[in-house]
């Protein structure tokens, strides 16, 4: 059991949409252009996570860390930009279970907010595609505020735009920079067991609570 919060902020690719089918499609378009070895769904799954610029670097040097030829970066980002651009929601799907812990969580009178580190144009889009926008009384994005997480800026923004105190807040996430993000915030953390964190199971990094489904929020804060 969790001490129950007043506001439950939740991450978006990996915790809410399997968005992979889709950023899949653009970066191996993507690399297609650039006359280059396309990757595969399997490797940009355990890619994602750390927004858009961070995917491209590491699908061109085909490695979770490492910089890019600059020169090549600068040409296969707006590639990736505008391919993704047409490419949001085609292949996307809500996990099973997410619309249901969204339904109790906004039934239950908790304050929602939607933490994640995809740049604005598109996250907005997705929320609104997947018919979910309207769950979260706000919107924080990779490029809302100065830093993204594992910073704890952007959730500590969205405390203050919500006005509920860290040590009476939630964040739901499935990575290791969500749990990092959480702690340096002051707020409790529940992770999902289904989503992308570079291939690591996310127990190592010590959540407060591990869920298979937002289900199982409903018995977590019961």
């Amino acid at each position: 059991m969790l001490k129950k919060p007043q506001m439950v902020l939740i991450d978006l690719d990996g915790t809410l949409v399997d968005s992979v089918p889709d950023l899949a499609y653009c970066t191996d378009a993507m690399m297609q252009q650039l006359d280059l070895p396309i990757r595969g769904e399997a490797r940009v799954r355990e890619w994602v996570g750390n927004g858009v610029e961070r995917l491209v670097k590491r699908t061109l040097i085909n490695e979770l860390n490492g910089e890019p030829d600059e020169v090549l970066f600068a040409q296969a980002l707006p590639i990736f930009m505008a391919l993704y651009a047409q490419n949001t929601s085609k292949r996307s799907n809500l996990y099973p279970g997410v619309r249901e812990g969204l339904d109790y969580l906004y039934g239950a009178g908790y304050k929602l907010g939607c933490v994640t580190n995809k740049a604005a144009a598109f996250t907005e889009p997705l929320l609104k595609d997947m018919g979910i926008y309207h769950y979260f009384l706000t919107v924080v994005s990779g490029d809302t505020v100065a830093k993204k997480k594992p910073d704890p800026m952007p959730l500590l923004h969205a405390a203050t735009l919500l006005g509920v105190e860290p040590r009476h807040a939630l964040m739901v996430g499935d990575s290791m920079s969500d749990v990092k993000a959480a702690r340096a915030a002051g707020f409790q953390i529940v992770c999902v067991t289904y989503g992308y964190n570079h291939g690591v199971d996310i127990r190592e990094s010590h959540p407060d609570a591990v869920i298979d489904s937002m289900l199982e929020l409903q018995g977590l804060l019961g």
